[in-house]
């Protein structure tokens, strides 16, 4: 077991904000959501689904029961992994002189993260192999949401039209929308009369905001599973802001291991090198299934 010397117990506090701005740049969910602090143990979210309308009552008269369905969600973090090779020159380093190294770290360590929560969450899929995860089906837009609409590239905007009518037509709203690379250049080819409609998307262009959704070109969208029967998402739409949650545990746990081959790229010390090796603790859930809707 190769022995381990600790840097503390997390990151240095000034940098825990910036790594997860950083997050909040590359993850899709995490743009379009936003984030919350969740506990180590987890936490339970509550929907109420209201049926019916509110009552006008006279005077003297009973006041009837509203037929409105709670329904609790639980979010519990998965821990996940990111390490890097530095030289050991780190381990010498005055605490100053560290902070360039822990900068471009925390850097590279934000994008796997993002890029991990959307491929995690979108499809319930292992990042590092693509395998399905054990909660693809309960956990994940691909395992929960089933308004799903048949991807054209030369109608990608009616496509993209019909899952918004689905959820809209289920009584909820669209705050934004995920596409992936393909669908965003489809888009930026769809011509009326020979005029651009969409030239927002055009050369590779990410705006912030379609048709008043927020909305990401990512393409951790359309990352397939290697599972027989594995699909290929293009575009994510639905209720973002308030269906969708996720959050990321405070502590950010952060170690320098000096000797052995924790990641199978040699002996350290052969090297004169060191590893970084840092893990998060994300969760997340989707709260009302109705809420989103898929093109694929």
């Amino acid at each position: 077991m190769a022995n381990k010397t600790s840097l503390g117990t997390q990151f240095p506090a000034h940098l825990v904000p910036e790594l997860v701005n950083l997050v909040q740049g590359h993850s899709a969910l995490a743009k379009l959501s936003g984030a919350r602090p969740i506990p180590f143990a987890g936490e339970t979210a509550f929907t109420f689904s209201l049926g019916g309308e509110v009552s006008i009552v006279g005077e003297g008269a009973n006041k009837p029961a509203g037929d409105a369905v709670l329904t609790p969600k639980t979010i519990r973090p998965i821990k996940m992994v990111y390490q890097h090779r530095v030289s050991n020159e780190f381990v010498y380093a005055s605490e100053q002189e560290r902070i360039p190294y822990l900068q471009a770290f925390a850097d590279g360590f934000a994008k796997k993260i993002a890029r991990g929560i959307d491929i995690a969450a979108m499809h319930g899929i292992n990042p590092a192999d693509r395998a399905d995860a054990s909660f693809k089906a309960t956990n994940s837009f691909d395992g929960l949401i089933s308004n799903v609409v048949t991807y054209s590239a030369a109608a990608v905007d009616d496509n993209i039209d019909a899952a918004i009518s689905a959820v809209t037509g289920a009584e909820r709203t669209v705050s934004g929308i995920a596409m992936s690379p393909a669908a965003g250049s489809a888009l930026s080819k769809i011509k009326v009369s020979g005029v651009v409609q969409y030239p927002e998307f055009r050369f590779g262009q990410n705006p912030d905001a379609f048709y008043g959704m927020k909305s990401d070109v990512n393409g951790t969208v359309s990352v397939t599973g290697t599972a027989s029967g594995a699909v290929t998402d293009q575009v994510i739409v639905g209720d973002f802001q308030n269906a969708f949650r996720w959050g990321y545990a405070l502590n950010i746990p952060m170690e320098v291991i000096e000797y052995g081959d924790p990641d199978g790229q040699g002996d350290l010390k052969r090297t004169n090198e060191v590893v970084l090796r840092a893990e998060a603790f994300v969760g997340w859930g989707i709260l009302d299934n109705s809420s989103f809707a898929i093109v694929r």
